[in-house]
C-alpha cells in the first residue's frame, strides 16, 4: 500500500502503542483520526501530532468502543473529515487481572466488550467504507496472551484468544474485497497498560515504537502478500532463576 494520502483510524490512539502507531502513520503522510474515551487526552494528542507532517491531517473523537453508537459516530466523523477510510488499527484494549472467583462479572464483561465486541463494532462499520474505496487494511492489536494462557488472566486470555479467532475468520471473509486483515501479538511492552507506568527498569521490554514499525511493515507489503499474524516479543527478557 502506498501510504501517502491514505486515511486511518487508530482506536486507543492517545498513548502507548496506539499513540506510537498514529504518529508513525502521520509521518508517512497518512491522515489519522484517533479515538480514546477521554476528550482531554484526545485534544492533547491531536495538538502534539499536528506538526509531524505537512501532508497529513490529524483529528480525534471521544469514543468508548464498547458503545456501538459511539463507534458509528467515530467512523462517520472520519468519513466526513477525510472522505473515507483506508486503514483501521483496532488498538483500544483493557486488561483486568485476578482469579476467576475474585474478578467481578462487571469487570469480566468490560474486558470482553472492549477487546472483542469493540473490534467487531469498528470492523462492522468500517468494512462498507473500505469497499467503497476498493479495499483497505484492518490490523488488530492482540497479544501473546492470545496464544499463551496464564493464571489470573482468564478474562484477558479469553478476550485475546477470541480476537485472534475473529481476525482469522474476518481475513477469509474480506480478502476478495481487497481488504487485508492482520493481527499483531506483542509480548511485554513498556507502556501504561494494566495500571503500570513506563520505566527505565523495564528497558528490556518492547517499546511502542517497535509495534508501530511492525504495523508500517505490514501496510507496505505488496498487494499480493498478506501476513496474517505477527508474534513479537522482547529479545532478551530477564533470565528465569
Amino acid at each position: 500500500m502506498n501510504l501517502n494520502g491514505k486515511v486511518a483510524i487508530v482506536t486507543g490512539g492517545t498513548k502507548g502503542i496506539g499513540r506510537a502507531i498514529a504518529e508513525a502513520l502521520v509521518r508517512e503522510g497518512v491522515s489519522v483520526c484517533i479515538s480514546a474515551r477521554h476528550e482531554a487526552e484526545i485534544e492533547r494528542a491531536v495538538s502534539d501530532m499536528g506538526g509531524l507532517s505537512n501532508e497529513a491531517c490529524v483529528t480525534g473523537m471521544a469514543c468508548d468502543v464498547r458503545e456501538y453508537d459511539e463507534v458509528r459516530a467515530l467512523i462517520a466523523h472520519t468519513v466526513a473529515e477525510f472522505g473515507g477510510v483506508d486503514v483501521l488499527i483496532n488498538n483500544a484494549g483493557i486488561g483486568i487481572f485476578g482469579k476467576v472467583e475474585d474478578i467481578s462479572p462487571e469487570d469480566f464483561r468490560a474486558v470482553l466488550e472492549t477487546n472483542v465486541c469493540g473490534v467487531f463494532y469498528c470492523c462492522h462499520e468500517v468494512i462498507p467504507e473500505m469497499k467503497k474505496r476498493g479495499g483497505g487494511y484492518i490490523i488488530n492489536i492482540s497479544s501473546l496472551a492470545g496464544v499463551n494462557a496464564h493464571p489470573e488472566m482468564a478474562a484477558y486470555n479469553a478476550s485475546k484468544f477470541g480476537l485472534n479467532g475473529f481476525s482469522e475468520a474476518l481475513m477469509q471473509e474480506v480478502r476478495h474485497d481487497g481488504i487485508k486483515v492482520s493481527y499483531v501479538m506483542p509480548g511485554s511492552v513498556n507502556t501504561e497498560f494494566g495500571g503500570d507506568e513506563p520505566s527505565a527498569k523495564k528497558s528490556w521490554q518492547l517499546q511502542p515504537e517497535d509495534i508501530a514499525r511492525v504495523v508500517l511493515d505490514l501496510l507496505r507489503q505488496e498487494d499480493r502478500s498478506l501476513v496474517s499474524r505477527v508474534e513479537i516479543r522482547p529479545s532478551q527478557p530477564p533470565a528465569k532463576k
